[in-house]
């Protein structure tokens, strides 16, 4: 089974595929070649996500599945959630989301976060199938660990020391939001596969 992911991150292609079963081929859009910008004007991450799944289905009429992610900040009322990574502004660095961040939590006592992906899966115009991954914790009080990217080094996930700046890739993956989202769809791909 061939499935085209809608981005053009060679990383994440990667990561991805060593996630999915291994009869699962994942095609990037810089494989197929395809470059046009495709714009993200949703109001949340699910909106976001089949955004750019149907974008990408109507251009190769070919099963075809996207991710948004977005933290999202119990004091900020869920901020920065669909503009993560843009918060700071539309060519904001990471250090610069992070600093927005931590700027506007001040002292608040109230630290709890939770990083959330929605996957958009699109086989055919009349199936459509969303799947959701979380990784509760908390925003620590500034930066620790240099690993990952983003909003990494202050989401400290619940139950565990280390900032997902501290933690290796393979440590971060274990519990992250994307596995969850991903190990979602990849029992619904089989049971999909399966004969009906």
């Amino acid at each position: 089974m061939r499935l085209i992911f809608a981005t053009h991150n060679p990383n994440k292609v990667r990561e991805i595929q060593a996630i999915v079963p291994s009869y699962i081929k994942i095609q990037s859009l810089a494989e197929l070649d395809y470059n046009t910008p495709i714009i993200e004007s949703g109001y949340n991450l699910e909106e976001n996500a089949l955004m750019k799944a149907k974008t990408v289905y109507d251009q190769f009429k070919r099963a075809c599945f996207s991710e948004d992610t977005g933290l999202e900040i119990a004091a900020l009322h869920g901020a920065p959630g669909v503009h993560s990574a843009r918060y700071a502004g539309e060519n904001a660095t990471d250090k610069e989301n992070v600093q927005k961040v931590l700027a506007q939590l001040g002292d608040e006592p109230n630290r709890k976060a939770r990083f959330r992906t929605i996957l958009a899966l699109v086989m055919s115009p009349e199936e459509i199938y969303m799947f959701e991954g979380l990784c509760i914790g908390n925003i620590l009080m500034g930066p620790q660990g240099v690993h990952g990217f983003g909003y990494d080094p202050i989401f400290q996930p619940n139950g565990y020391e280390k900032t997902f700046g501290e933690m290796t890739s393979s440590e971060k993956q274990a519990i992250s939001h994307r596995t969850h989202a991903f190990e979602k769809m990849n029992s619904f791909l089989v049971r999909y596969r399966s004969p009906r």
